[in-house]
């Protein structure tokens, strides 16, 4: 061997790389200056021979072998080689060229180090993860993983033979990352990381920054260029970015959640019968824009091992399921759904993630991105893990991945699941398996930092995306900007109102007057936040039923409990979310498995529950008064709301000018009530322009007259005006009306 390899090589670092548990092989391996001259060394288990070969691609120089092992040296008096290949021999004949992994770069920036340490690297995505890059005009992928416990971490895939001798990485400072970039490696090539622990564990984990992964139930991570795909929403997304939180509480936001695996399934088992990405595009925007929302919440689509998680229970965060299709598939989806003047929410679970041996769960061999005491970091009832919120790069991780689907998937807004699970330290604990907060309580002020964080952030680089938090408790300011001491969320899912309104749907129309408060009390805390009704997956699974079975009566009567339903959902003030099959009334419980039962359209009594969606989607979006004020008192006022022993409310919608003012009347009994009165905020023509009993819903046409009727100075409900009208049993009807006098004209109604 010549001296001045032997004296130059560090002889611990040697026999770590032949054990593979060096985890900085760049100190080792590569080309350094050595004196006046240059040492460059190469690992390549197995190989027999290895030669240089120069920039010109001639061959210049033989490496010496150094043991049998595939460590070769070589050493030049004066410095040779600024980029250089490896041509490697190996026994079985084959001859591999490429350039050395060890020869590059670093990066992974000093800053990039500091600011994720400190929970603020808020594209920490663009260097963790798998990255195709050009260095020095070679092409590659540069791959990148925290794993601050690890012994030693290797890149393997199919490109190395899934062999974690090949490409050990490098650590990074004292940051706990690990780099290397992989001279060849290709877009579509799969991957993970293999990762020896401290205890001598070898584990095989996917790449939490990973852009793209297997079909389930494989689950290496793939590596894909998400900078390829070429938008054309840019001015949509120059409109967003010019709204505030103001601008989004006053638009119309009718939201259809909608679950991509089972909105429709192919009827060939192709991959279970997914659509992908950019076949569902076109069909579903169709069928959005017929029935007039505004939004579509797709359920969970990061990346999951279950079908049954419904998307909840992520493994891979930073990339949409393999289910559908790539990443671009996706941008597709979002990109074409923008162009049809579509809203694109996703459903987002930073609550917690599964135990899979793959996935997050001690990812370096100790519990890394989880709470280290189990009574923080587990919930004992979902048998998932909870992050660890209090550790910034965890914190990071999150806050970037946030701003990674609005930013780089243009998504316009993030419904962030579980969220009282988030906040309780004892949610779903039992006494004595939980841990107090530092003041003794059980609030998880960690949660609390990290909203505020994120939702600050968002706020200022992508203000006009929504952020909306499912709360089920009564957590005060979770709609209130952070700079307020609030959560800082844009909007919240009114749980109370859902069970409230629920329940009481559920009871016998004549024994309702009964529960009447639950039909009223939402009101007592509508403007305490920025609320969202929403009819979402969770109340038609499980054996809930769903919401036309939940309605009592015959089954006449259940249609037209949904129908009075539907009108108070929508009259009522916050923003609409329904989930799919509930706009057609759908008969059999949802299933992820299967396909919605499309077929119950082909009853005419399924398609008035359908044109009625579409009715009252129209009416929403045509009259401010419906969406403008929702979060405050001036859109809403009570006509009547103690006639429990009728089981009728009346109110009114105002929007910011005196004309188009709606007036509704939901009679929840089976009674029908002919010259019933109501109270009237003005004097004035008050115009019917949805009747749920319209024969076109799938009722029996007991509506108005087509002529508007006229107030008369006849008190009732404490108003001086009243209009009196036949009113159907369990059915909403809206009048429309503006608050001064003038002619009203004869208004034919419109077909659906």
């Amino acid at each position: 061997m010549n001296d001045k390899l032997q004296n130059w090589i560090n002889w611990i670092q040697y026999d770590e790389l032949m054990n593979c548990i060096n985890n900085a092989p760049r100190f080792l391996l590569g080309a350094h200056d050595y004196e006046d001259g240059q040492i460059i060394n190469a690992y390549r288990p197995d190989a027999y021979r290895i030669q240089l070969v120069g920039k010109t691609g001639k061959l210049e120089d033989e490496m010496e072998a150094i043991g049998d092992k595939g460590f070769f040296g070589a050493y030049f008096p004066k410095k040779k080689y600024t980029k250089y290949k490896l041509k490697v021999y190996y026994g079985d004949g084959t001859i591999i060229e490429t350039e050395d992994p060890y020869n590059f770069p670093s990066q992974i920036s000093s800053l990039d180090c500091h600011l994720f340490a400190e929970g603020k690297h808020y594209e920490i995505y663009e260097k963790l993860g798998a990255h195709p890059m050009t260095i020095d005009g070679v092409e590659g992928v540069h791959f990148a993983v925290w794993a601050p416990h690890a012994r030693r971490v290797s890149v393997v895939g199919d490109f190395n033979l899934w062999d974690a001798r090949m490409h050990q990485m490098n650590v990074v400072e004292s940051s706990g990352i690990y780099e290397i970039f992989i001279p060849g490696v290709q877009v579509g090539a799969m991957y993970k990381f293999q990762i020896l622990t401290r205890k001598g564990e070898i584990l095989h984990k996917a790449d939490p920054y990973a852009t793209s992964a297997q079909l389930r139930p494989e689950n290496a991570s793939v590596v894909a260029d998400i900078r390829d795909y070429k938008w054309t929403d840019g001015s949509w997304i120059k409109k967003r970015q010019a709204k505030g939180r103001l601008d989004c509480r006053k638009e119309p936001i009718s939201i259809y959640e909608v679950h991509l695996g089972s909105w429709k399934k192919k009827d060939d088992d192709t991959e279970d019968g997914f659509y992908n990405y950019r076949e569902l595009a076109p069909e579903l925007a169709e069928y959005v824009l017929e029935m007039g929302y505004t939004h579509i919440e797709v359920m969970g689509l990061a990346e999951h091992p279950f079908d049954g998680s419904w998307g909840y229970q992520v493994t891979g965060y930073y990339a949409p399921t393999k289910r559908h299709g790539n990443p671009d598939d996706f941008m597709y989806f979002v990109d074409y759904m923008h162009s049809k003047g579509i809203a694109v929410i996703l459903d987002w679970v930073p609550a917690h993630f599964p135990r899979d041996a793959h996935g997050l769960a001690k990812f370096d061999g100790l519990p890394l991105y989880e709470h280290p005491d189990s009574r923080r970091g587990e919930h004992p009832h979902w048998g998932t893990l909870i992050f660890n919120y209090g550790q910034k790069e965890v914190e990071n991780f999150l806050v970037a991945n946030a701003l990674y689907w609005i930013e780089k998937f243009h998504i316009d807004g993030l419904r962030v699941d579980a969220v009282a699970s988030m906040l309780y330290l004892d949610y779903g604990k039992d006494n004595g398996n939980w841990l107090p907060n530092e003041n003794g309580g059980r609030e998880n002020t960690d949660v609390v930092k990290l909203f505020q964080h994120m939702n600050t952030v968002l706020e200022e680089r992508d203000p006009g995306a929504l952020m909306i938090a499912e709360e089920s408790t009564a957590w005060a300011g979770v709609t209130a900007p952070a700079s307020m001491q609030g959560l800082g969320f844009l909007f919240k899912w009114d749980m109370g109102w859902m069970n409230d309104f629920l329940q009481y749907m559920k009871c016998p129309p004549e024994s309702r007057h009964y529960d009447h408060y639950k039909l009223t009390f939402s009101m007592m805390y509508a403007y305490t936040e920025n609320f969202i009704q929403a009819l979402s997956h969770d109340e038609v699974v499980h054996g809930k039923g769903t919401l036309l079975n939940k309605m009592p009566g015959s089954r006449e009567e259940q249609f037209a409990n949904l129908r009075v339903a539907y009108g108070f959902m929508y009259g009522h003030p916050g923003k609409k979310l329904l989930f799919m099959g509930q706009e057609f009334a759908q008969d059999h419980e949802w299933n992820e498995a299967v396909s919605l039962s499309w077929s119950d359209l082909e009853y005419e009594e399924h398609r008035g529950i359908q044109r009625y969606v579409k009715a009252l989607n129209k009416l929403y979006k045509s009259y401010p008064a419906m969406y403008v004020h929702d979060g405050n008192n001036m859109g809403f006022e009570w006509m009547s709301c103690d006639d429990r022993m009728s089981s009728v409310v009346s109110f009114v919608r105002r929007g910011e000018t005196t004309k188009k003012q709606l007036l509704f009347v939901c009679n929840f009994h089976n009674k029908e009530y002919r010259d019933y009165r109501v109270g009237v905020p003005s004097a004035g023509h008050y115009q019917e322009v949805l009747n749920s009993d319209d024969e076109q819903f799938g009722g029996m046409n007991r509506v108005n007259s087509f002529k508007p009727l006229k107030a008369e100075a006849v008190p009732c409900d404490g108003k001086d005006y009243s209009i009196a009208f036949s009113l159907p049993p369990l059915t909403t009807v809206v009048f429309a009306f503006d608050h001064k006098e003038e002619k009203k004209k004869i208004v034919k109604k419109a077909k659906y």
